[in-house]
């Protein structure tokens, strides 16, 4: 198992063990296949909590590291945070949202 997709399964508390649970996308609900970087590695993109979400291969082929959905991405993922009582750093999401929205 990588190294983001353990950080993402231990902050909602899946079982890493287990690759038949269900684990719902944030955006559909729908079984999630990744857990996409919202931010990219490639763009400086980290494997923290903040910037991980779980997402459909659709989802992951349509959303995935476009500018245009980033500003999107973050809000529905800090909303899914918040859901769940997830701890996050909050100013991490609003200088993201800041960056992404000029």
């Amino acid at each position: 198992m990588q190294n983001h997709t353990k950080i993402y399964f231990e902050a909602f508390g899946y079982d890493k063990e287990d690759v038949t649970q269900f684990v719902p996308s944030e955006i559909s609900r729908l079984k999630a296949i990744d857990i996409h970087h919202i931010i990219g590695r490639g763009k400086k993109g980290e494997d923290r909590i903040e910037n991980l979400m779980a997402v459909t291969r659709m989802e992951h082929k349509i959303y995935g590291d476009k500018k245009e959905y980033m500003v999107l991405l973050l809000k529905i993922h800090r909303r899914v945070l918040q859901i769940n009582e997830i701890t996050f750093e909050n100013n991490w999401f609003e200088k993201k949202i800041r960056m992404y929205e000029n």
